[in-house]
């Protein structure tokens, strides 16, 4: 199996984990590594970032474990809008209320 292959895998099978995400619920990119078995946290955020389809597969539902948004790939303003249409509350580009909102894996 070439590189290649097992990156395509690897975003893949994180795109299939973005798809269970409730609207209204965030999670991490840690929490999307460990549900992987594994601790590639920047793969993760870049499998984000190089996301195909941004419409099905959500990937503005995931941001930093301490709460703050992060990037993405649309523009961080783009990312708080589309939060904030989900009922999830933003304040100084942080989520409110993280545990309530949190979508865990397990």
């Amino acid at each position: 199996m070439d590189n290649l292959t097992v990156k395509s895998t690897f975003q893949e099978r994180c795109y299939a984990l973005l798809t269970q995400i409730p609207k209204g619920k965030v999670t991490t990119y840690r929490a999307i590594a460990h549900a992987l078995g594994c601790k590639a946290y920047r793969a993760v955020g870049h499998a984000m970032a190089t996301n195909p389809n941004p419409v099905t597969v959500p990937c503005h539902r995931v941001i930093k474990s301490d709460g703050r948004v992060g990037g993405y790939a649309g523009g961080e303003d783009k990312k708080i809008a589309l939060l904030k249409e989900e009922g999830i509350v933003i304040t100084e580009k942080k989520v409110e209320n993280f545990s309530y909102v949190f979508f865990d894996f397990s």
